[in-house]
């Protein structure tokens, strides 16, 4: 299971929003015959690789795969696998866990009927792990959704000057462009368009994520870079915006490429409608990369699953900070995460990775 594990990594960014799955057939002497890995959208999974690689026949032998085989045929008509599995005489079926979709799951349960020896849960953890996004986006109807900074020690993302760039070094910043390839979305809010006229691509580090900018009163200028009548990226642009927003303003944008979603008919955007639009749209992950008013959004709403910190050796004494708003007046009320995972030094400075102790609670 640990090597179903290994290949299904290699996916990354580029099966959303399906799962990540690998697959290993092992021979009834022990011996591995074949293995496969799920890798693009609308592409055999790692399953059906595997068994093609055998074509399509293993008697006798033994299928792991860290998710139970699918027994339906899914939008881009992919064929399912429960079937081929039964087909190839596999008499041992070892799974890490079960698909949550309804409609979608059953496959591992399917073929037990039909004589197949089913193991199931085994690394259960860890293969929960390796799709905790494609799981937050079945289950929870959103997308799993991190929140990414590049702060200075003292926490500022910015010189009371207001000076942002650069407060990382160059490691850094490539490793949050490798990040914007592996997620299915980036967001950022009007004030970072209006400072920094930021591309939002992936740099060539990964396929470019759908961009998404909230702007309540539709200010994105008409030659933003990320807009795709400026834009060399052919990713999908979205401004989510709400109904007060001048139609004017509207058409002006949609004449330069983005959609246009009215989200909320008050001052901000209704980020609990913006979300579950997006996992509509099968985006099942999302970077959001600020300023700190947009995260203390997210951070507010409990749309959190992840944070992603790139801390400077530096200190600048003032500034605004990676979550905005005026803080909290006692401890009790603070936000709590919890590390995951040993920091990484990207030259001179670190990567920490954290999750909220209690997705939607501060405490």
């Amino acid at each position: 299971m640990a090597r179903c594990l290994e290949l299904a990594r290699k996916g990354a960014g580029r099966v959303s929003p399906n799962p990540l799955v690998g697959s290993v057939i092992v021979s009834p002497a022990g011996e591995v015959v074949a293995e496969g890995w799920h890798k693009k959208l609308g592409g055999p999974h790692g399953e059906a690789e595997a068994m093609a690689a055998v074509g399509g026949s293993a008697p006798g032998c033994t299928l792991y795969v860290n998710l139970e085989p699918c027994k339906h045929t899914g939008k881009r008509r992919t064929e399912p696998c429960a079937p081929k599995v039964l087909a190839a005489d596999i008499s041992r079926l070892v799974i890490g866990g079960n698909d949550p979709i309804p409609g979608h799951g059953g496959g591992a349960a399917w073929l037990a009927r039909r004589g197949v020896r089913v193991t199931r849960n085994v690394l259960r953890d860890e293969c929960a792990e390796l799709n905790r996004t494609f799981f937050t986006w079945a289950r929870e109807h959103r997308p799993y959704t991190v929140l990414k900074a590049a702060a200075t020690l003292d926490g500022r993302v910015a010189t009371a000057g207001g000076e942002s760039q650069w407060i990382t070094g160059t490691a850094a910043r490539r490793d949050g462009h490798a990040l914007r390839g592996e997620l299915d979305a980036i967001l950022v809010g009007i004030g970072t368009v209006l400072a920094d006229d930021p591309r939002l691509t992936a740099r060539g580090r990964g396929r470019d994520p759908v961009r998404v900018v909230l702007d309540s009163q539709l200010r994105t200028p008409r030659k933003a870079r990320l807009l795709p009548a400026a834009s060399r990226s052919k990713a999908r642009v979205i401004i989510a915006t709400t109904a007060s927003a001048p139609a004017a303003r509207e058409r002006a944008l949609v004449r330069a490429g983005a959609e246009v979603w009215r989200l909320g008919r008050r001052r901000r955007v209704d980020l609990a409608a913006l979300v579950e639009r997006l996992a509509a749209e099968e985006v099942a992950s999302l970077l959001v990369e600020g300023g700190g008013e947009v995260h203390r959004g997210f951070l507010d709403a409990g749309l959190v699953d992840e944070v992603r910190l790139y801390l400077a050796p530096t200190a600048v004494g003032g500034g605004p900070g990676w979550i905005g708003g005026r803080g909290v007046a006692a401890l009790a009320d603070a936000w709590r995460f919890r590390f995951i995972g040993e920091p990484r030094r990207l030259g001179d400075d670190l990567a920490l990775t954290l999750r909220p102790r209690r997705p939607g609670r501060r405490r």
